[in-house]
């Protein structure tokens, strides 16, 4: 072999050597980076988005996605809850016997649409069958992002989002930043004031509505999903309501809502497992 030929294939070795060194790298990069961000996710206690992950990787099962997927035929001798979404009436039975029965709201049907951007949302209740999978006594409710949004256009104010370690002018002087498990008014003297929220209203600076992180107590509202709650999957539940003359209308975000004294009377009823048939 000539020196010529010694020294390209010399040259082609470094290359290959170079190009899975990089490609290492690159791995290795990218795990750093993924697990920095689970890491975060799990910091900022993103439940929601955790099991939206563990979802779309397969890792966890759905009673949304079995319900779409699965034969709508109900389960001999077990009790069942049937939603009438036009009826705006749910019946709890056990073969032709009617346990239970009331009126319900269910969603409204109208799309939200993010100014700016092609995310929206449209608030449907789902049709299928479902199954209660948890139950909730005082359920705390934790706003999607589009609790914000939808409030943002409603009062002509922006949306901005906070991120722990981060730091957003609150347009008089203070800044609106996350301490612990709380969102604060951080002043320059050092003082530090819990913002407000949580009741149903929302935290506002400089025009714009703040979202909090997931896990900060202003991430959770007390009292909006009413005394009980059957969790059917993917975000969507049978709740009570702060709003009881909204029952028997479409006026929901998707959820099937109760008065009180109705969904309380249901959850003693209603068993783990119980199927939910929607339609």
């Amino acid at each position: 072999m000539t020196r010529r030929a010694i020294g390209l294939w010399a040259l082609v070795i470094v290359v290959v050597v170079a190009a899975v060194a990089s490609a290492a790298l690159l791995v290795d990069t990218l795990l750093t980076r993924y697990q920095r961000d689970v890491s975060r996710i799990v910091f900022n206690d993103n439940v929601q988005f955790l099991e939206r992950v563990r979802r779309d990787v397969g890792a966890a099962s759905d009673s949304l996605a079995r319900a779409l997927a699965s034969s709508p035929a109900r389960h001999s001798g077990q009790p069942y809850v049937v939603v009438s979404i036009a009826d705006h009436r749910l019946w709890f039975r056990d073969g032709d016997s009617v346990l239970f029965t009331t009126e319900v709201a269910t969603g409204s049907g109208r799309i939200l649409e993010r100014s700016g951007s092609d995310v929206h949302w449209r608030f449907e209740t789902p049709r299928g069958r479902l199954t209660v999978v948890s139950k909730e006594l005082d359920p705390v409710w934790v706003p999607p992002d589009w609790h914000y949004v939808e409030e943002a256009q409603r009062r002509g104010l922006g949306v901005v989002r906070l991120s722990r370690g981060e730091r957003i002018p609150a347009g008089d002087g203070a800044w609106i930043t996350v301490v612990g498990s709380e969102v604060v008014r951080e002043f320059p003297d050092g003082r530090r004031v819990i913002a407000t929220a949580g009741d149903g209203s929302e935290i506002v600076a400089a025009g714009n509505i703040i979202v909090p992180p997931f896990g900060t107590n202003q991430r959770k509202y007390r009292g909006v999903l009413g005394s009980h709650r059957l969790n059917i999957g993917d975000g969507y539940s049978l709740h009570g309501t702060n709003r009881p003359e909204t029952v028997g209308r479409s006026v929901s975000h998707g959820c099937v809502r109760l008065r009180n004294a109705d969904i309380a009377a249901l959850y003693d009823m209603v068993p783990l497992g119980t199927p939910v048939y929607i339609y």
